[in-house]
């Protein structure tokens, strides 16, 4: 169902919400597609706990670890004392699609299809940040702490994370590496997605993006937080030798959707108008090859042309027209990116349900 305002969802919101103790909500498909940038009210909600209050005026942001100089920086002194960058980049939940995955169960937030959005950010560079700050040799890692707090049995601690120095240094002009943002979509992050400060990492799952973002550690080694660490990782089985073993994800990855029509719907035979959306792997320098669409369970497919504008760490909007009779049964599509990779048929299941990039079908009956 959509929610509105008594749901725990900010006035103005139209999203489906997939769990409301922590807000978790998601657009609708035919109202994702309808922009190439997402408008902040129909942008996916992604929560842990719940939504901190942070008072701007005593805010200080921390940087602290492997660094010549520690600082201590309030948003206003962030904003003066650092170059302004803006960039278009897509945000995904590694947990995107999550019910897709067949039994057993996977714990979680059952997310459908749209859990992602592309969004303009605004502030400053993080390498700026960083070389300000003076990196000591061995630096290899920076931490993200948030002003967020969830409570875990007895335990507390903020959400986090960490992504190699060399993600945060990279970019150019045309793309940052990593972003400080302090404004969506040229206007404030509201509270649900940050204020007054948040990391914006293109190319890594929405996990990486740390919201409320009130320190930054750089260090020799991987965050210890427990959402990196432990969570936001494919594993088989959820044993602790597992998780120990596995390395912790950082780029999304290749995946498309059909929006356009809804699953379900009833749809004249001949000629139909499919809309959706694909994202190609996050690794730099992955753009999108081919998307394809198939009306017979996947024995032949129909080249979707390209709506929405196409830049790096973004994903596009596609558009296709083809042929169904009474015998379809379902709608079927796929992308395949500049490295030759493709959307597998099946996805493997994994303990966490994450990173699900089979083909999408949407089941349809045909008049």
């Amino acid at each position: 169902m959509h929610a509105d305002d008594k749901d725990g969802l900010p006035p103005g919101k139209r999203l489906v919400v997939r769990a409301s103790q922590s807000l978790n909500a998601e657009p609708a498909l035919e109202d994702l597609v309808a922009d190439w940038i997402t408008p902040v009210e129909g942008f996916y909600v992604r929560n842990h706990g719940p939504t901190p209050t942070v008072d701007v005026e005593s805010f200080r942001l921390s940087i602290e670890g492997m660094v010549e100089k520690p600082l201590q920086l309030s948003v206003a002194e962030l904003v003066e004392r650092f170059p302004a960058v803006k960039a278009s980049a897509t945000l995904t939940c590694a947990g995107n699609r999550r019910s897709e995955f067949q039994e057993p169960k996977i714990p979680g937030v059952a997310w459908g299809a749209g859990a992602i959005g592309n969004a303009g950010w605004s502030g400053t560079s993080l390498a700026a940040l960083l070389r300000q700050a003076g990196l000591r040799d061995g630096a290899k890692h920076v931490w993200f702490e948030g002003a967020d707090e969830i409570v875990d049995k007895i335990e507390k601690y903020p959400f986090g994370g960490s992504i190699p120095l060399e993600k945060a240094l990279a970019g150019d002009d045309r793309m940052p590496g990593a972003l400080l943002a302090t404004k969506m979509n040229d206007k404030p992050l509201t509270a649900e997605h940050g204020f007054p400060l948040r990391v914006v990492v293109p190319g890594y799952i929405g996990a990486r993006s740390v919201k409320w973002l009130k320190k930054i550690v750089v260090s020799d080694q991987p965050s210890p937080n427990h959402y990196l660490a432990q969570a936001y990782k494919l594993i088989a089985e959820d044993t602790p030798a597992a998780v120990a073993a596995a390395a912790p994800i950082y780029e999304y990855v290749l995946n498309s959707a059909i929006a356009i029509p809804a699953p379900g719907s009833a749809v004249s035979a001949g000629r139909l108008k499919v809309e959706g959306f694909a994202l190609p792997h996050g690794a730099p320098g992955h753009t999108l090859k081919t998307i394809e669409l198939s009306s017979d369970g996947g024995q032949s497919w129909t080249g979707a042309k390209i709506i929405s504008p196409v830049k790096d760490f973004c994903w596009v909007l596609w558009s296709a027209e083809i042929s169904v009779t009474p015998k379809t049964e379902r709608l079927i599509v796929r992308a395949t990116d500049s490295a030759g990779e493709t959307q597998p048929r099946d996805m493997p299941w994994n303990a966490k349900g994450y990173q699900y990039n089979a083909w999408h079908q949407v089941p349809l009956t045909v008049k």
